[in-house]
């Protein structure tokens, strides 16, 4: 009665045609290893947020000159630009500083040229004269270094330099580096040192040397003469051989003495004024930043710069260089994605053990390839989607481990059904077999990709970054349909056997076997005579696992199938026909579940985290001091914090692979998005070895060591924090304060910090403004009425002001390297004095005296005031806005702390005209919830259009999306339990991606129940069938699933690599990958494990309360002779009940099974 014929005629012409698909299955192998190989490797997807930056220089003017005259007129412009999310803008003094974000579907190239043409546009509202025209770049994250190389030794520091621009010029060379940027590094200048009193006395001034100098050293062309026939270029060249031909040139001086420039200045080979510093370990070198293109390989990257630093070692660099490299995010990447790979083979392993004890070793073997096969046909199409190998890749497939395979099992399954042990040709049985699986497993399959689908349009940051999962899922899964569809079916037909063929094998090795084992061996003794123990030592196993199989693994294999597993089966059918008898038992027991992990997770509170995060693999020490410091100053009192650090995490401490130490430059937090240098500020990163090489010890106890420490260092403002898992995304706690009024601003922000901290919240590192009032400035109040009596103009006076401290660029002195500034300024001494600045004297020709020549001090029409001023002046989106912010002590939870904030907030009374309100970290996580949930929405849609299609029914989709639901009572129940965190985003996506494979399932029994019932069976029977039937290939799907999951949940590392070359696994749990996917992973085996016993007894009790209901429903319609379809008018057919029960009638329903 069940004999119904289908048929795929796909997989029939694969059958027919079997050469073909091994030909395409070696293809796809082939091609889809050299496409591994050369995929980039990178450990975090390298994403691009079309972010611009904008920035301006205008000398000599105030944070609020240059607010008032660049940056509002640019934001003007910036607000009619569509799809921008965001712009903040910085007004410092003499710079502007814009970034604008756009939202995350607008390209990059289209974003930089709506800005430029916005900035084009605000040009005309801005002074005529800048002293540099807006600059714009997009910022891309790919410009993080990769690699910090450190080079010290006994060596002057301008022979020093010369190394490690001669490295920097080898690295730049290489196809993957975008840039290389030294700190420490002096930068060579020719300076003409002015004794000003001497140029005072001979009546002259800068600007005249300036021309003096700038007259004598040139090249310039004389245009072309003819000559025989040709015109030859004329060139005049009189460039300085040496800087010290400067000391001879002569100066005219206004009342017409000529003087050399040696009798007034001295001229010096130099370096200009250090402004940056950089050290390792305390002690002081030069740092090359290594940043790689964007797309490139960022592992062959860091293997080259190693060979290109071990060749000049050896035959350019002197035996006392010292090179060391820190930071090398190449050793973190291969230690993620080996662990990653490493994790993918334990779970393909378990997955197929698991299967040969079901299907035995051949059948197993079969679905297994599905696995690689799989991949193999990702990897070919990831270069053409401009994808990379990174760790949100391998989750992905490991995600699919055990997904991939659920087509293969219903179809080798189902054709080993159909088979029956020899009873059917096998063709017509493998023919058989994917023609009546094809539309559930199709269905299935669309079903679990479903609550993908929106996850690829997902925008913002998170979404770009979680972009890569989806997508590679949806390729896996769209992969293995065509296994299971093409290359299975082929397999099945030439080495699928029945089991008395299959026995005849066992308990004796055959001279097939003994044919083999020789081969193997020759493999062998070939592998370890040239070197490859690896190879030899995998062939080992594989004759080691012949030899197990053949004598005693094949009767553990039918001790199972043939005695331990039927007997489930037939507890399950008792179990489900009990069910059956009181089909409402199930749900009303589900219930009460759901009601119990309600109550149980609302008493033990699991942690709600944004991103999961484990032990910090770096630890980051940010230093501010007062505004205006000298960054000396600032280096100086970086080795009173490192002495500090070194009492917290000790001196060669095994754990620390390095410390380094930036002053000015790299020293802001990168969630800032303010990449500029701060001579105040400095950075000490601390870098721990890999997790494996930590033998079990925490790093987070530095960490909360660190940000625990008494620090006592008058005036530095110090915090400690690590680094980020995940995208970047703001501080946790972010409150802006939003205005115009500066007075209303800066004491609202005063008063509501002060509030806060009085509250002594726990978990609060240090809640610090962004705006600073207190930068100290020496004013020079120009008497404008008596400098226009004297004949000086405004202009005039400041250029001499600008000149006596910064000096005066003459020329360029040229070289066979490089062209470097010939640098006018005054004495050192007399440039840093203030009174010597203010009795500086401006010579110049006073027309209206006869062109006499005249000089007047500054002072007589300048006055000088110390104040403070403001050290700029941030916006966002058109408003002026102060920001709070601050870290999350490690341990505690960010959730809880800024929930507990916002409670305080409310009693807080603000002043003026102000909006106050939390950003940053929070507007992420209600961004990423909405969208979540919106997702989960339209993928139960997409699900229940897929499943209408296919049953044409409403009922039995929705009995089918309900495990959906109540899948979630797992998921809580584990998590309570167990009081493991959880990520808004990864355990949201883990419930998401639950969804489909739950439904899947649910698929194939209701679909088979269907079935049986079109061969005659009755509704019951069917049911009861359908569950005893499909067991099997529902407890494989799901057990397939979680075991490719829980490696990765429970951080079980084995190095495969080590243990077939060395015999070493390296065995050891934990590491930044359970502790990044470890809430998914566990969100999946949770739900997974409840919805399949869900699927196992509910569904069907479902199904039979609902079929019935229909057949009663039809009954009463057809009494008030009323159309089916009012059925699914809500409570309708409930009211036509109460009728019959008011009027007394009693309807004969028949046999509601049949």
């Amino acid at each position: 009665m069940l004999d119904k014929i289908k048929e795929f005629k796909p997989s029939s012409w694969a059958i027919d045609n079997k050469m073909t698909v091994y030909l395409i299955t070696i293809f796809i192998s082939l091609a889809g290893i050299m496409a591994y190989n050369s995929l980039p490797k990178e450990q975090f997807p390298d994403i691009t947020v079309p972010t611009i930056y904008i920035n301006t220089i205008n000398g000599g003017n105030s944070p609020t000159n240059i607010e008032n005259t660049i940056t509002k007129p640019i934001e003007k412009r910036l607000k009619g630009i569509y799809r921008i999310k965001k712009f903040n803008s910085t007004s410092l003094q003499d710079v502007s500083v814009i970034v604008v974000e756009f939202h995350t579907n607008v390209k990059v190239e289209v974003a930089k040229q709506k800005v430029k043409d916005a900035v084009d546009e605000a040009r005309a509202d801005m002074p005529s004269t800048l002293t540099r025209e807006p600059m714009i770049k997009e910022i891309a994250f790919s410009e993080i270094p990769i690699m910090y190389i450190n080079m010290a030794g006994k060596y002057d520091l301008k022979q020093l330099k010369k190394y490690a621009e001669d490295l920097q010029d080898r690295v730049e060379g290489l196809k993957e580096i975008n840039e290389v940027k030294l700190v420490g590094a002096l930068d060579r200048e020719i300076q003409v040192n002015i004794d000003a009193y001497k140029l005072q006395a001979a009546q002259l001034s800068l600007t005249d040397i300036q021309r003096a100098i700038g007259q004598e050293n040139l090249t310039i062309s004389g245009g072309t003469i003819p000559l025989n026939g040709m015109k030859p270029t004329l060139s005049i060249k009189s460039e300085f051989k040496t800087p010290k031909e400067i000391e001879n040139i002569i100066v005219t001086s206004a009342s017409g003495a000529k003087l050399f420039i040696k009798d007034f200045a001295t001229v010096i080979d130099g370096f200009k004024e250090k402004e940056s510093y950089s050290s390792s370990n305390g002690k002081n070198v030069i740092t090359l930043n290594v940043v790689k293109r964007s797309g490139e390989n960022l592992i062959d990257a860091a293997d080259k710069i190693e060979e290109i630093i071990a060749e000049m070692k050896k035959s350019e660099f002197p035996k006392g260089l010292d090179i060391t490299i820190s930071g090398d995010q190449s050793d973190k990447t291969k230690s993620s994605l080996t662990d990653l790979i490493n994790t993918i083979i334990i779970g393909f392993i378990l997955v197929t053990v698991v299967l040969m004890f079901f299907m035995g070793v051949t059948n197993a073997l079969f679905v297994a390839l599905s696995v690689p096969l799989s991949m193999f046909i990702a990897f070919l199409i990831m270069p053409s989607i401009g994808f990379s190998f990174n760790m949100i890749v391998l989750f992905s497939f490991i995600l699919a481990l055990g997904i991939v395979v659920d087509d293969a099992i219903v179809v080798i399954e189902n054709t080993h059904r159909i088979f029956d042990n020899g009873k059917l040709d096998i063709k017509i049985a493998a023919k058989r077999a994917v023609g009546e699986v094809f539309m559930p497993v199709l269905s299935g399959t669309i079903t679990t990709l479903a609550p993908f689908i929106p996850l690829v349009f997902w925008q913002g940051i998170i979404g770009k970054f979680m972009y890569f999962l989806p997508v590679t899922l949806i390729i896996s899964l769209l992969a293995s349909l065509f296994v299971a569809y093409i290359i299975n079916p082929v397999f099945a037909v030439d080495f699928m056997k029945s089991h008395e063929e299959e026995s005849k094998e066992h308990g004796k090795i055959t001279k097939k076997a003994r044919l083999q084992l020789i081969v193997y061996g020759l493999v062998v003794l070939f592998s370890y005579l040239t070197g490859h123990y690896a190879v030899g030592n995998f062939t080992l196993f594989l004759a080691f696992f012949l030899v197990l199989n053949r004598l005693w693994l094949y009767k553990a294999i039918e001790a199972w199938q043939f005695r331990i597993w039927p007997g489930f089966v037939v507890r399950y059918v008792k179990a489900l026909e009990w069910f059956l008898r009181k089909p409402w038992r199930p749900l009303l027991y589900v219930f009460i579940l759901f009601i119990f992990s309600i109550v149980l997770f609302s008493i033990r509170k699991p942690k709600v985290v944004f991103f999961p995060g484990g032990d910090p693999n770096n630890v980051y020490v940010y230093v501010k001091l007062p505004e205006a410091t000298d960054p000396k100053i600032t280096n100086a009192l970086m080795r009173k914090v490192e002495a500090k650090v070194e009492t917290v995490i000790g001196k060669d401490n095994p754990l620390v692979e390095s410390m380094i130490t930036n002053v000015t430059i790299g020293t802001t937090d990168p969630r800032d998005g303010d990449q500029n240098a701060y001579p105040n500020k400095g950075k000490i990163a601390i870098a721990f070895v890999e997790f494996e090489k930590r033998h079990g010890e925490s790093t987070t106890k530095y960490l909360q060591g660190l940000q625990a420490l008494n620090w006592d260092i008058p005036g530095a403002d110090i915090v400690v924090n690590k680094e980020q898992s995940g995208p970047p995304t703001p501080k946790p706690i972010s409150i802006e304060i939003i205005g115009e009024d500066f007075k209303d601003l800066t004491k609202n922000s005063d008063d509501l910090r002060k509030f806060i901290t009085d509250a002594k919240i726990p978990g609060v590192v240090s809640l610090k403004s962004d705006f600073v009032s207190n930068k100290p400035e020496i004013i020079f109040d120009i008497d404008r009425e008596r400098a226009l009596r004297e004949g000086i103009s405004t202009y005039q006076l400041a250029m001499e002001i600008r000149g006596a401290v910064y000096g005066v660029e003459a020329t360029k002195f040229r070289d066979v390297d490089d062209e470097y500034p010939v640098q006018l300024r005054y004495n050192f001494d007399q440039r840093i004095d203030i009174e010597t600045i203010r009795n500086l004297k401006i010579s110049y020709r006073d027309m209206n005296m006869g062109g006499m020549v005249r000089s007047v001090p500054i002072s007589a029409v300048c006055d000088v005031r110390y104040d403070y001023t403001y050290a700029g002046i941030k916006r966002k989106n058109n408003k002026r806005v102060i920001t709070l912010s601050s870290e999350i002590k490690d341990g505690f939870n960010p959730n809880d702390v800024v929930a507990k904030i916002e409670r305080t907030m409310k009693d807080y009374k603000k002043s003026g005209n102000v909006i106050i309100k939390f950003a940053g970290d929070k507007e992420e996580q209600q961004a990423t919830m909405s969208f979540l949930g919106n997702a989960m929405l339209i993928a139960i849609g997409l699900m229940l259009l897929v499943l209408v299609g296919l049953f044409n029914s409403l009922g039995k989709p929705l009995i089918i999306l309900s495990e959906i639901i109540f899948s979630i009572v797992g998921v809580l129940i584990g998590v309570s339990i167990f009081k493991m965190d959880m990520s808004i985003v990864m355990t949201g996506i883990g419930v998401i991606a639950l969804g489909g494979i739950v439904v899947r399932n649910g698929i194939l029994l209701v679909e088979f129940a269907e079935f049986a019932r079109e061969g005659g069976m009755s509704l019951y029977d069917a049911t009861v069938e359908a569950g005893r039937t499909r067991m099997t290939p529902v407890i494989l799907t799901a057990t397939a699933a979680i075991l490719g999951l829980i490696p990765l949940a429970v951080g079980l590392n084995i190095n495969f690599e080590s243990l077939l070359t060395t015999g070493n696994p390296h065995i050891f749990f934990g590491g930044d990958n359970v502790a990044f996917f470890g809430p998914l992973s566990w969100t999946m085996i949770f739900g997974l494990l409840f919805a399949t016993v869900l699927t196992l007894l509910l569904i069907p009790s479902m199904y039979l309360i609902t079929e019935r209901l229909k057949r009663k429903s039809i009954v009463i319609l057809a009494h008030f002779e009323l159309p089916k379809v009012i059925m699914y008018v809500p409570f309708f057919v409930a009211i036509c009940q109460l009728i019959l029960w008011i009027q007394r009638k009693k309807l004969d329903y028949g046999d509601l099974d049949k």
